[in-house]
């Protein structure tokens, strides 16, 4: 199989500290009695070469009370949490809880669907004998990740669906697409969706059947993702039937693909995991070599501590929490 160059500087070192690594058993951590730190066990190593210098991109918009929805589906509703049951002294049922008397606060999420925002579709949105989302495997949590863009051909005809001949330019340029890898078409319609009657206009582009196929059944791929919230506009959502009819997953709602290298980086999987979700509320985040121009390294967001908001937090006209002055 032929990668690209920068696929293989990617992965190569990871794949050699991975094997390299497991031969390992030392312990990592130095104490006072250790006169030299032990090298890293198993895969620290190749977290400790590779992803700790990596830029992290988040691929996911953050869902909200107000957003772009498909029209069969209504919008979320947050409110404040309340008690659902009496604890003498402390709080009453239908209490909402508060920083002031409880020391905490919860929110309440009234969430119409599961197809909200950006998503993970698992074949039983569609299929009454396919896998939910509590079914999917602990293996989609990091794959390759391909980028092909679409953007250019979208400015010109919002309408436009990938086509297989944009995968073979995509190869012609940077080698066959990896097996199990996930493949996002970049259209940058996801620039739309703080506008949601922009984001919900029709045609807006999508995927085209044979690109599905193309893609599932000669290139062997995890999944697909696009920005919009559908596969394409044909009567009869062609695109999605077959995928979920023939047992494959896809992402919607994805944003910033115009921040990610076409090729050579990873993806993080993530996704809520209701039993017997029919779809599944997901975060993506794309991880990108350290030389690559855009995304945040740990040293930019360790994470630990995480900063305090510039105000203390208030929840606005739609119940979401919001660091307000007054």
């Amino acid at each position: 199989m032929r990668i690209s160059s920068r696929l293989a500087t990617a992965f190569l070192p990871v794949t050699f500290l991975i094997l390299a690594g497991c031969a390992q058993t030392g312990p990592m951590v130095q104490n006072d009695t250790e006169p030299a730190a032990k090298t890293a066990p198993g895969l620290w190593s190749a977290y400790d070469a590779s992803f700790k210098t990596a830029k992290y991109i988040d691929l996911t918009h953050a869902f909200a009370p107000v957003q772009p929805v498909w029209p069969g589906f209504g919008n979320a509703k947050f409110k404040a949490a309340v008690a659902g049951q009496d604890i003498p002294g402390y709080v009453s049922v239908g209490e909402e809880f508060t920083y002031a008397k409880h020391g905490f606060v919860a929110t309440a999420y009234d969430l119409p669907t599961d197809q909200y925002g950006t998503q993970l579709d698992p074949p039983a949105h569609w299929n009454p004998m396919g896998a939910t989302i509590s079914d999917l495997p602990a293996t989609y949590s990091v794959r390759p990740l391909v980028v092909i863009n679409i953007a250019d051909k979208v400015a010109k005809d919002q309408g436009y669906y990938l086509q297989v001949s944009d995968i073979e330019d995509w190869e012609q340029k940077h080698g066959r697409i990896p097996e199990g890898s996930v493949v996002m078409v970049r259209s940058d319609w996801y620039k739309r969706w703080d506008d949601i009657d922009s984001f919900n206009e029709t045609p807006f582009p999508g995927v085209g059947l044979e690109a599905l196929k193309f893609l599932h059944l000669k290139r062997h791929i995890l999944f697909h993702g696009h920005e919009p919230l559908d596969t394409d506009t044909t009567p009869n959502l062609e695109g999605e039937y077959w995928l979920m009819h023939n047992n494959f997953t896809q992402a919607e709602g994805v944003a910033n693909l115009d921040k990610v290298p076409e090729t050579g980086a990873l993806i993080s999987i993530g996704f809520a995991k209701p039993l017997g979700g029919t779809g599944g509320y997901a975060r993506y985040v794309a991880i990108a070599p350290a030389d690559w121009k855009y995304g945040v390294t740990l040293a930019d967001a360790p994470g630990a501590p995480l900063p305090e908001q510039p105000y203390p937090l208030k929840r606005d006209e739609n119940g979401v929490m919001r660091p307000t002055a007054d």
